[in-house]
């Protein structure tokens, strides 16, 4: 990983140890050292107060507490210290898997949240991962890529707004709980329905895509609708993708279809960032039973197998179905409840994953499906 530009004023005899200890801290999510991760930004010292700065290349800010703290423990063992001021920032940098296509205005990273077949929570965790990913940090964006079943304009509580524009040539997105978000839905009426062929569809994406007037975004979010069709393979293609997610159940089926997701991104060489498996268990609210009525271990096999990670395993609950349904997901609906904490911790992952994938891309694996 490129380095934070670095502002050092410390001595040789205290920046060697300072900087040994640093390194020695791994970050959970990068797994290398801060240092070498190229975090620390800033090293100076006010009497005895090392005032530290550190940079991230992924959203963490619910982290950053429990960060310094454990730091300042590490560095404590140094006499020339008695206190730590850190400082901490967050900064993706600008990444697209993609060559030769033009990156969207204002949008630094795109990440394609994706399945192999309906039915498997797709748009439930796309849009709790765009609020998870806000509620770390970043500024982010979220496009309804399913233009013949639109669901975040419900989903995030806006189903009444409808875009305008101010120029006649880009159009308005909604803004709803902190983050950005544009839908053919918001162009429907509720009875209405988007009756088009592949490459109409394809080009209404299209459309959305370039000519919202998108905000600065550290992410956009694409909820693509399920499948590897003419949508998918358009998306994989023209779009600045800089990585996947895909999302599946731990049952055979949904399995086999998640498996052609995966094969379609890695042909138009888009990393997968890593694996959500949905509905993955179900704890009894009356005794705590915990059973899985899909199977178990569906998403870690094949996390394994095709070398990438398993972002998180989401329980089935009532709630979380209610609460999409209520047009508050459950990330800004109990953000303090245990499946916020799991939403979280995947876009942390999904942001590490981002920041790494320079690294990641430039390894090629294949894998045949009859494999």
């Amino acid at each position: 990983m490129s380095s934070a530009s670095q502002n050092y004023r410390l001595n040789d005899d205290l920046l060697g140890p300072v900087l040994a200890i640093l390194d020695a801290y791994q970050d959970p999510y990068l797994a290398q050292g801060l240092v070498s991760a190229g975090c620390v930004n800033k090293l100076s010292m006010d009497g005895k107060r090392l005032q530290l700065g550190l940079c991230y290349p992924y959203p963490c800010m619910t982290q950053y507490r429990d960060t310094v703290m454990a730091i300042t423990k590490k560095l404590a063992v140094l006499d020339a210290i008695d206190e730590v001021e850190c400082e901490i920032d967050f900064q993706p940098a600008a990444i697209s898997a993609i060559g030769g296509v033009e990156p969207i205005e204002n949008v630094k990273q795109v990440i394609a949240v994706a399945s192999g077949k309906g039915g498997v929570g797709k748009s439930t965790t796309a849009v709790n991962l765009a609020l998870a990913l806000a509620a770390e940090g970043a500024k982010v964006g979220i496009l309804d890529a399913d233009i013949y079943g639109p669901s975040i304009p419900l989903m995030l509580g806006v189903t009444e707004f409808k875009p305008v524009s101010p120029d006649g040539k880009m159009m308005t997105a909604a803004t709803a709980h902190g983050i950005t978000a544009q839908s053919i839905g918001f162009m429907l009426s509720d009875d209405e329905a988007a009756v088009w062929r592949g490459p109409m569809a394809a080009g209404a994406l299209a459309q959305l895509l370039n000519e919202t007037q998108w905000p600065e975004l550290d992410y956009l979010v694409i909820d693509m609708p399920p499948g590897t069709g003419d949508i998918q393979l358009t998306l994989s293609q023209k779009v600045p993708v800089t990585g996947a997610v895909v999302v599946t159940t731990p049952q055979d089926i949904a399995l086999a279809d998640a498996k052609k997701g995966i094969s379609m991104f890695r042909k138009v060489n888009i990393p997968v960032l890593g694996i959500v498996e949905n509905m993955s268990f179900h704890m009894c609210s009356e005794c705590g039973h915990k059973e899985h009525p899909f199977g178990s271990h569906g998403g870690s096999k094949m996390a394994e197998r095709y070398q990438v990670p398993l972002l998180g395993e989401l329980p089935l609950k009532l709630n979380i179905r209610e609460d999409v349904d209520k047009g508050a997901p459950t990330v800004v609906a109990d953000p303090d409840g245990e499946v916020a904490a799991l939403y979280r911790e995947i876009a942390r992952k999904v942001g590490a994953q981002l920041a790494l994938t320079k690294v990641q891309s430039s390894v090629s694996i294949s894998i045949s499906d009859d494999e």
